[in-house]
């Protein structure tokens, strides 16, 4: 199957690096315009929608292999083979930096560096670990999402954007969620909730970035703390926004710090 229609892959820009972007839960690649657009002024810049999601090819949906991260991993390393030059930097958003990470662990070498926006590695609390949620508060999600999709979709996506006072964002979130099959979203719901990528995080050697928001719902600050505790080369800066999508509702500052980051960067 063409990987360019299989994942509505896009490229835009040129330069001497390329960005991939990878969208996270019930998103699509529309939620990075204002960064991919602020970045494909100098670099390549390669956006796509996870199998199942946006413009997607639904029939390539596969429940088998789509149930693990890793199988979005094999996609993300099929992604950059067909469209990267030169240098290349994966930016995800929540699960998706998550499956950034296990791509390159799968592929050493494939990425240069990550921009994990929202990241967590395990959202269920353990022990001294707080990823955000009780177990319990993860299965009556679960519970909700597989009873009432389109209600749970309605009402949590502007607590998971945050800014209240632009509700057109939460409005617009709402909708992404409401545009995903139910029967995928489900699935991808289980799979990103369930997920605990923790022993991985260690063995992670490419430069990572950690973009936090101050207050963030699904992924709070002692999530990225542990990441910049974890990670051997992890660099975590918080932005001032509430809400789970800072490269949505404060994408000047998400892309101050990814600009940062950039230029922190070893050069070939």
């Amino acid at each position: 199957m063409n990987i360019q229609q299989r994942n509505n892959v896009q490229v835009q820009g040129a330069g001497p690096a390329t960005m991939v972007f990878a969208h996270g839960f019930g998103c699509d690649q529309n939620m990075w315009r204002f960064v991919a657009r602020h970045f494909s002024q100098r670099y390549r810049v390669v956006t796509f929608d996870h199998v199942g999601s946006g413009n997607s090819d639904l029939s390539a949906y596969q429940p088998s292999k789509y149930a693990e991260l890793a199988g979005y991993a094999d996609d993300v390393l099929e992604i950059a083979a067909a469209t990267a030059q030169g240098p290349t930097w994966f930016v995800g958003h929540s699960v998706s930096a998550m499956i950034g990470m296990l791509a390159d662990l799968k592929s050493p070498g494939t990425f240069a560096a990550h921009m994990m926006i929202g990241p967590s590695p395990c959202y269920i609390n353990d022990g001294d670990y707080i990823g955000g949620f009780t177990r319990e508060d993860v299965e009556s999600l679960l519970d909700t999402l597989e009873s009432n999709y389109l209600g749970w979709a309605s009402s949590m996506a502007p607590a998971i954007m945050g800014v209240p006072e632009r509700p057109e964002l939460g409005e617009e979130l709402s909708a992404s969620f409401c545009r995903t099959d139910p029967e995928i979203a489900k699935q991808f719901a289980k799979t990103t909730f369930l997920s605990d990528s923790r022993k991985e995080v260690a063995r992670l050697q490419t430069p990572t970035l950690i973009v936090q928001s101050s207050e963030d719902l699904i992924a709070p600050l002692a999530v990225g703390e542990y990441l910049q505790r974890t990670l051997p080369h992890g660099m975590l800066r918080v932005v001032a926004n509430t809400g789970h999508c800072p490269h949505l509702s404060a994408p000047g500052p998400t892309c101050d710090a990814i600009e940062e980051f950039i230029d922190a960067l070893p050069r070939r």
